[in-house]
């Protein structure tokens, strides 16, 4: 009985599938970007559609959470598509594109690893766009009363008595 080799890498049947999906990952058109699995879409006001998909990856890589869906993130970085803040943000993506470049990358959007993304913006994390973003993100996503559940919290309780009648002990998501 001979044995057969079974090749190392990917057929190029399972090349061009993939590749199609990753192009097809997102679907941009004037003012309007939607994810392919519908998960979710937003009309754009200023923002560029690769600028604002950048940035909900952006989002998504400096508060990672699994179970929190990207329309959430996409919530939380809406307010930098005005007018007032358009050439900032455009400015700073185009940093970050650049720092992907460096790195052998097309842009950010194309690093395919979590972790090589969050190398890299460990190399900018200094910088005045990145921290403005990061302050951004801790009231623009966890201001959301639909990711409260997610965590765990019930909300405020101040109406309901307090947390000492409500059960002030109880928090599971620590």
């Amino acid at each position: 009985m001979t044995q057969t080799k079974t090749p190392r890498g990917l057929t190029r049947r399972q090349l061009l599938s993939r590749a199609t999906a990753i192009g097809a990952g997102f679907v941009a058109g004037t003012g309007f970007l939607a994810a392919s699995d519908a998960a979710w879409a937003t009309e754009m006001n200023a923002l560029k559609p690769d600028t604002f998909a950048t940035l909900v990856q952006l989002a998504r890589d400096i508060y990672p959470h699994d179970r929190v869906p990207d329309e959430n993130y996409v919530i939380a970085v809406k307010g930098y598509d005005t007018p007032d803040e358009v050439d900032a943000t455009e400015a700073g993506i185009r940093m970050l594109d650049e720092a992907a470049r460096a790195r052998g990358y097309g842009r950010y959007l194309d690093i395919g690893w979590e972790r090589d993304r969050v190398d890299l913006l460990r190399q900018i994390e200094d910088s005045d766009f990145f921290q403005k973003i990061r302050g951004g993100l801790v009231t623009g996503l966890y201001n959301q009363k639909a990711v409260w559940p997610i965590f765990g919290y019930e909300g405020e309780s101040f109406s309901m008595g307090g947390y000492i009648d409500r059960g002030f002990d109880d928090i599971a998501w620590l």
